[in-house]
């Protein structure tokens, strides 16, 4: 059986050329006939330009129609695919294109497909086995360079598989895809899902709350990062009755604030489905379909995922095994195995604890653990109270180099405020070496291109708050 990603998805395609896979904001289909014929045009031009089974193709390029077809048409010919964020700068992207190697970088898939057009589609799926490389998605390298994780047809295919079945997707489903697809959430997760059910995608080129609110009605699911949701709820327009013929909303690629999932299930009546994954293995856990979504948990482990808390401790580092986990990262030996238990359990570095039914709960990242006097201290505590206190919208906690403690606690937050009343007012809720020495209040919290917040930028700009 060939094991190639792009022969089990396709596989599920409808009988029916005309049945709609791209429905575009202006009205227009594209139907899955076309959408084939795209990709096997494409996957033609990668062989005459000499792409070879193994051979690296980086793309840069706008999200269009087309540049899905591309991510399509390199699977379908064996290749590796390797997609670069649209806001990368010349110097971030020649840092990659260094370290893969690609035989082919692409920068407009448009211009690609035009080329294409006269060209009969190539009709063969290349064969691989399972853990053949389908794709190296590069992490944000906030510490050191960044790191290419190595995905393989199998690690996508299993991921796939159990989210088509943990989330309960039917015939009829309809997925409103406004997420990026430079990044595993809306190149993997979200569009596997659809593709394995052979429906429709809405198919927005980014995220924009008044034009999701007018596709809403024709959508049955929608994906996305906490900025959707807070976006969505600021929008009067976003009420009970709009929402109420979605089937779920997911949310992932950050943490969603617990005020966030509240005041949607009071505006709606539903509750958001939160949950957890990353490069390295795509998602790891999911609150379920059926049964108690609760906020601030991520839920259990996907079938096949096996999760456990490194160290012996009730809180630490999540260790995971299971199909989706990648083999390590591009042309780092030593860097993969540093990131392997020696009885081969992959170290997440997220820190968080697992209840006895087996409910996972993340406290925050392992770098942005602070260590205060000798004292642990886990930044997502600290937040959760923060986070409640009148005039916050939403607060990072860091660490910053101190005389006497050699880390102190600081909080940020955005919003206003008086640091002192901050400062009294957490003190009641927790120990002295866990309250914040000092506050500083910012219009915004500075946030990668998934929303989530770049603590690292905030360590740089606070760097001197105790002086030195």
């Amino acid at each position: 059986m060939n094991g190639n990603l792009y022969a089990l998805l396709a596989s599920r395609f409808p009988t029916d050329p005309s049945a709609p896979c791209l429905m575009l904001p202006d009205g227009s289909q594209i139907g899955y006939g076309a959408f084939q014929a795209g990709i096997g045009r494409l996957a033609a031009l990668l062989r005459a330009r000499g792409v070879e089974p193994g051979d690296r193709v980086a793309v840069q390029a706008p999200k269009t129609p087309e540049s899905l077809m591309l991510y399509l048409a390199t699977l379908k010919v064996g290749a590796v695919f390797l997609p670069l964020n649209t806001a990368y700068t010349e110097a971030e992207v020649r840092y990659f294109l260094d370290d893969a190697e690609p035989r082919l970088f692409v920068t407009d898939a448009v211009a690609l497909a035009a080329e294409a057009a006269g060209l009969a589609p190539l009709e063969h799926v290349h064969e691989v086995a399972p853990e053949a490389l389908a794709a190296i998605i590069y992490t944000s390298g906030t510490t050191g360079r960044s790191k290419g994780a190595m995905l393989s047809h199998g690690n996508l295919a299993a991921n796939a598989l159990a989210l088509h079945e943990v989330w309960g997707f039917e015939p009829g489903d309809v997925l409103l895809h406004a997420l990026p697809i430079f990044h595993v959430h809306g190149l993997f997760i979200a569009l596997h899902c659809i593709l394995l059910n052979g429906g429709p995608m809405i198919w927005l080129a980014k995220f924009d709350d008044e034009e999701v609110l007018r596709l809403l009605p024709k959508a049955t699911v929608l994906m996305g990062v906490p900025t959707f949701y807070t976006r969505l709820l600021a929008n009067p327009g976003f009420t009970h009755e709009a929402a109420a013929h979605m089937r779920v909303f997911i949310c992932g690629s950050a943490p969603l604030l617990e005020s966030t999932f509240a005041e949607f299930e009071a505006r709606t009546g539903q509750r958001i489905l939160e949950r957890y994954g990353m490069s390295e293995a795509a998602i790891i856990t999911s609150n379920p379909l059926h049964g108690e979504r609760i906020p601030g948990s991520v839920g259990y482990p996907l079938p096949g995922v096996s999760l456990r808390i490194g160290g012996g401790a009730e809180t630490g580092v999540i260790e995971i095994k299971g199909p989706s986990v990648f083999s390590g990262y591009w042309r780092m030996p030593e860097k993969t195995a540093e990131e392997f238990t020696a009885d081969g359990w992959f170290r997440t570095g997220d820190v968080g604890r697992q209840d006895p039914d087996g409910r996972v709960w993340i406290s925050g990242r392992a770098k942005d653990l602070i260590i205060s006097g000798g004292y642990n201290v886990y930044p997502k505590e600290i937040e959760l109270i923060l986070d409640e206190l009148p005039g916050v919208g939403e607060s990072a906690v860091i660490g910053c180099p101190h005389p006497d403690f050699g880390e102190a606690v600081v909080a940020v937050i955005a919003g206003a405020g008086d640091e002192a009343a901050v400062i009294a007012t957490a003190r009641q809720s927790l120990a002295a070496y866990k309250t914040p020495k000092k506050v500083f209040f910012v219009d915004d919290l500075p946030r990668n291109a998934m929303g989530k917040v770049q603590k690292n930028v905030l360590r740089d700009r606070f760097k001197g708050a105790f002086g030195g």
